[in-house]
């Protein structure tokens, strides 16, 4: 249910105020600057790359983890966060330190 809501804000927001509500999925980065310039621009180019930025997130965000680590990237979409649906991905094979070297057990050197 709170990702209704949140999704539902992040809609009305948007309606509003578009650069706002990318700003609140990608962050300060170049989709941001874009959809300032889009709303400059028009008003409705604005909402158009903020709803489809919005869309693909959601989109991402809701597959998957293992059709989303062999997903293409969304064309027009600059942001890694919003490529990844605001989610973290691990590199296949990566374990972050936790895995123990062959041939060496803890105590050995």
């Amino acid at each position: 249910m709170s990702g209704t809501c949140t999704t539902l804000c992040l809609i009305v927001i948007t309606i509003f105020l578009p650069p706002l509500g990318v700003f609140m999925i990608a962050g300060c980065g170049v989709d941001f600057w874009i959809n300032v310039l889009l709303t400059c621009l028009g008003y409705f180019p604005g909402h158009i790359h903020a709803f489809y930025l919005e869309y693909v997130f959601y989109e991402r965000r809701n597959r998957d983890p293992l059709t989303r680590a062999s997903q293409r990237p969304a064309p027009g979409v600059y942001s890694d966060r919003i490529q990844n649906g605001g989610l973290h991905s691990v590199p296949v094979g990566q374990t972050y330190g936790t895995s123990v070297p062959a041939g060496q057990t803890y105590g050995t050197i």
